[in-house]
C-alpha cells in the first residue's frame, strides 16, 4: 500500500478498547509486534487491515481470540501430536478413541479458508449502540491453508458412525474454562460436520500452533471462528444441541431483529448459533481516517468472502453513499471457503470522502446499508456495507 501514499494514523474505532502497553509479541510468542492487543492476559490480538494484503495471512499476522489458554499456549509454536487422544461418544462400532499421532498417517487433505472471529466488526455496531465485548474493528480475520483429515475419512478408519438419534456433533476442547464456569464446547448440525469438517493438523504448511489450538484442531470451512474448536479432545455425536452456556446463551444471534440497546436473554430457542458466516466486503485500504495526498490516483484494496455455499457474483463499490454502484472485478479463488481480493482504482477530488462497498452472491444475498439493522447485545455477526470515511488534500 505504499503507492497509496496514506498517512498512518488509525480512526478512533481502531483504537478502543486496546492495551497500548503490551505488545504482541510479548503476548504471543512469534506474533507481529503490530497486531493490536485487545486483551494480554489471555491472548485476543487483531490484526490492522492494511497487513492483511496477502492471499494467505502467514501465521505471525494472524489474529488471536482464546477463551481460555492452556498452558504454553501463548506461543505460535506447536505442541506435540504424542499422548494426545480425541475420545467419540455417541457413535457406535469398534474405536471410541483416535491417537493423535495416526492422523499424519492418513491420507491429508488441504483447504484455504476464511477464518473469523463471529465478534469481528463489533465495534461498528456502535454506529447505534455499542454492543458487549471485545471492540473488533475489522482485523478479527484472516485467510489460511489448512491440513488435516476429513471427519468423514477418520471414522471410516476407527470403524464408527453416529448413532442413529444423533442430529448433531458436539466439539469440546481443551480451553481451561473461568472459575465456576463449564469447559468450552460447541454443537455443529451433524451434516455439516460428517461433510466439512476437519482434524486439521497443519496451518499454512506448518503443524498448528498452540496459540491456535495446536496440536489438533476440528475446523469446518464456511463456519465462524468460534465453531472452529481449538485443542479438541472430545467429539459427542448428540441428539440435541448443547446445553453448555458457551453454546446455548453465548455465540448465539437473536432469531428475530430487536431494537438496538434492547436487553436480551438468550436461549435454544429464541436465538440461533454463530454457524455459517455471513457474506462480507472489508475494505484493507485505503484505512479509515486516511489523509490522500491530491493528484495522486488511489487503489481501493480489499477482500471479500461467505460461508462458501455459493460463489460471489460481484462487490460493488460507490463513492457517493450509494447513489450509483461500480462493479469492481474480482480475483477469484480455487477454493469456495477463501476469500476474494479484489482491487479498484479511484479518481477522487480534493475534499472528504466515503468509499462504501457491498458484496453480492449466486444466492442474491447481500450486506445491509445499516449493518445495525442485526443490532445484538453480543455484537455478532456484522456485514453491514462497508463505508470508508477518508480525505484528500
Amino acid at each position: 500500500f505504499g503507492q497509496l501514499q496514506v498517512q498512518t494514523a488509525l480512526s478512533q474505532d481502531t483504537r478502543q478498547d486496546t492495551r497500548q502497553d503490551a505488545r504482541a509479541s510479548d503476548v504471543v510468542q512469534g506474533k507481529d509486534r503490530r497486531l493490536i492487543v485487545h486483551k494480554p492476559e489471555i491472548a485476543v490480538l487483531e490484526t490492522p487491515p492494511e497487513l492483511l494484503t496477502a492471499r494467505v495471512t502467514p501465521l505471525e499476522l494472524l489474529f488471536v481470540r482464546n477463551n481460555g489458554q492452556p498452558k504454553d499456549a501463548a506461543t505460535v509454536a506447536s505442541r506435540s501430536l504424542d499422548n494426545w487422544g480425541i475420545e467419540f461418544l455417541g457413535a457406535v462400532g469398534r474405536a471410541p478413541k483416535l491417537k493423535a499421532r495416526d492422523l499424519v498417517e492418513m491420507p491429508q487433505v488441504e483447504r484455504e479458508m476464511v477464518l473469523q472471529c463471529c465478534g469481528n466488526g463489533r465495534a461498528l455496531f456502535a454506529g447505534s449502540v455499542q454492543a458487549k465485548g471485545t471492540q473488533w474493528v475489522r482485523g478479527g480475520m484472516g485467510n489460511i491453508r489448512v491440513k488435516g483429515v476429513p471427519l468423514s475419512a477418520v471414522m471410516d478408519k476407527l470403524g464408527i458412525k453416529p448413532n442413529k438419534d444423533a442430529s448433531f456433533l458436539t466439539a469440546e476442547g481443551n480451553d481451561p474454562p473461568p472459575p465456576g464456569k463449564e469447559g468450552f464446547e460447541h454443537s455443529l448440525p451433524l451434516d455439516a460436520a460428517m461433510n466439512g469438517s476437519m482434524l486439521v493438523v497443519e496451518i499454512n504448511g506448518q503443524p498448528v500452533p498452540a496459540c491456535h489450538g495446536g496440536p489438533v484442531r476440528l475446523m469446518t470451512p464456511g463456519f465462524f471462528g468460534t465453531m472452529q474448536i481449538k485443542w479438541v479432545r472430545r467429539l459427542r455425536f448428540e441428539s440435541s444441541e448443547s446445553s453448555n452456556y458457551n453454546h446455548a446463551s453465548r455465540y448465539r444471534t437473536p432469531r428475530k431483529l430487536i431494537e438496538p440497546g434492547a436487553a436480551f436473554k438468550y436461549d435454544l430457542e429464541n436465538s440461533k448459533a454463530c454457524w455459517r458466516m455471513k457474506l462480507k466486503s472489508v475494505v484493507l485500504a485505503p484505512i479509515p481516517g486516511a489523509k490522500l495526498r491530491a493528484g495522486q490516483d488511489p487503489v481501493v484494496r480489499g477482500v471479500a468472502f461467505n460461508d462458501g455455499l455459493v460463489p460471489i457474483e460481484t462487490v460493488l463499490l460507490s463513492t457517493n453513499k450509494g447513489q450509483t454502484w461500480t462493479r469492481v472485478r474480482l480475483n477469484v479463488p480455487d477454493s469456495p471457503f477463501a476469500w476474494y481480493r479484489w482491487e479498484f482504482p479511484l479518481k477522487l477530488p480534493a475534499g472528504k470522502h466515503e468509499i462504501w462497498t457491498r458484496a453480492v452472491d449466486r444466492l442474491g444475498r447481500s450486506q445491509p446499508i445499516d449493518g445495525s439493522i442485526h443490532w445484538n447485545p453480543s455484537g455478532y455477526e456484522w456485514n453491514g456495507v462497508e463505508k470508508i470515511a477518508i480525505e484528500v488534500v
